[in-house]
């Protein structure tokens, strides 16, 4: 595309806010009617509901894969407190640990429909592991919810028509997508980039869409380094000093999970933060408790573009109050996006059952209760989440933020003063375009999207 526009008016295309107001980007209004119970219509039977949740449970992934099963865990209590869904079904959880390995856990899921005889399958945190789990979950004809494992390539490529298999946290690219517009927008002089990502399809898709956004944002930008650390890896010594022999103005990461908290805490140590601006897709997306005072203030820590706790703040967005000291109360911890999603995935059936039961009457068959999940406005903590019809996916607007230490945590949090929020729908390819391999052998829809339709800025 050759039409040219300044950085400041594309931005303000974008609809991009910083600051504690962005939540105006969220309609401030009373619990959705969605969410609101009546009594059930018909014979409800009172067998309980068998709810398969996966995720990583050991290991340096579980800084995020452990609050994924504390919010699931808190909203089955909550619900089971009332009755169970439509007062007569109770949830009971079988869980497995993600870090069994992607064999390992098509494996599980198998089991746990035929021999567990699950009703619905949950959780899911790592992107290499839902492309392997959809297609199954499809054959098997089993309800799927994941709550992350957010590749652009499950629905491009590997269940490219869902009906059973649905996912709530924002879709990849949007992360790469997102950070790459808050560097732009906060330093917009810089144009070296050096890049630290785990050597698998999350850290590849995080590089591209980065890079591209990146490019169109800062005319003149250049990758002057690339770092590809295993999932796993402990010493980051080599990937660190790379990255700052290249004189870079800008260190962009995807690392997650604990690998990032391992890199930060040798980064220190070679003063890698005080040489170059730091740029992270998912910094912060660990328990809020994991990350140190000693973190580096001022750096973009991402949260998978999808929440923080403290963020909208309670007089903006109340569910956001209610559910962060609900979660506070039960597990004496601060919540992540991960809690986020997979609490809120419990509440999202239970309101799909509930309107299914008001138009089918009785317990509702799958088919009923995927007609109501489709094209549903849900209220979340972080916000409405849109359900896209067309590939099952989870839409809410997209945010990021700046690392800060402030005397009410123990721990660094991101500045609730500074938050950066971008409507999701200007950093997604829309409904329709097409996919890789349909016109264009691009890495995914949107990152074709924004090469077609993304000016050039001057």
């Amino acid at each position: 595309m050759d039409q040219k526009v300044d950085r400041r008016s594309f931005l303000n295309q974008l609809g991009v806010t910083v600051g504690a107001a962005a939540a105006s980007a969220v309609p401030v209004i009373g619990p959705a009617e969605a969410q609101t119970a009546s009594a059930p219509k018909g014979k409800i039977p009172d067998t309980p509901l068998k709810m398969g949740h996966m995720t990583f449970l050991t290991g340096p992934a579980a800084v995020l894969g452990e609050p994924s099963l504390k919010g699931h865990i808190l909203a089955a209590e909550e619900i089971n407190a009332k009755g169970g869904i439509l007062g007569k079904r109770k949830i009971e959880t079988i869980t497995a640990d993600e870090a069994a390995g992607t064999d390992a856990n098509v494996k599980e899921l198998r089991r746990m429909k035929l021999s567990e005889k699950i009703d619905m399958f949950t959780g899911v945190i790592s992107s290499g592991n839902t492309p392997a789990l959809g297609p199954v979950a499809e054959e098997l004809g089993l309800l799927t919810i994941f709550v992350d494992g957010c590749t652009d390539f499950l629905w491009d490529k590997a269940v490219p028509n869902p009906k059973f298999t649905f996912r709530i946290t924002n879709i990849q690219s949007a992360d790469g997508v997102t950070c790459a517009v808050a560097a732009a927008q906060t330093w917009p002089t810089a144009k070296k980039i050096a890049h630290i990502h785990p050597d698998y399809s999350y850290g590849r898709n995080a590089f591209d869409h980065f890079t591209l956004a990146y490019k169109k944002l800062v005319p003149g930008a250049e990758v002057v380094s690339e770092g590809w650390p295993k999932l796993g890896t402990t010493d980051f010594t080599a990937h660190i000093t790379k990255a700052m022999s290249a004189n870079p103005d800008i260190i962009m990461s995807s690392v997650w999970g604990g690998d990032y908290v391992a890199m930060y805490k040798q980064a220190l140590r070679y003063g890698m933060f005080n040489k170059a601006k730091f740029a992270s897709t998912i910094a912060f997306g660990v328990a809020p408790h994991a990350i140190g005072k000693d973190h580096p203030e001022g750096v973009i820590a991402g949260v998978h573009s999808n929440y923080y706790f403290t963020y909208p703040a309670g007089n903006r967005w109340p569910a956001n109050k209610t559910f962060v000291e609900k979660y506070h109360k039960r597990w004496n911890e601060y919540p992540n996006f991960q809690s986020d999603g997979a609490y809120h995935t419990l509440h999202m059936y239970r309101t799909a059952v509930e309107k299914a039961n008001k138009l089918t009457g009785g317990w509702p068959d799958e088919e009923a209760i995927i007609s109501q999940l489709e094209g549903m406005y849900f209220e979340t903590a972080a916000g409405y989440l849109y359900i896209r019809p067309d590939n099952h996916q989870g839409y809410k607007d997209a945010v990021t933020g700046f690392s800060k230490n402030v005397d009410a945590y123990p721990f660094q949090i991101l500045d609730p003063n500074r938050m950066i929020t971008i409507p999701i729908r200007n950093i997604t390819a829309p409904p329709g375009w097409p996919k890789p391999g349909s016109g264009h052998n691009d890495p995914t829809s949107t990152f074709n999207w924004i090469k077609e339709t993304w000016p050039q800025v001057a």
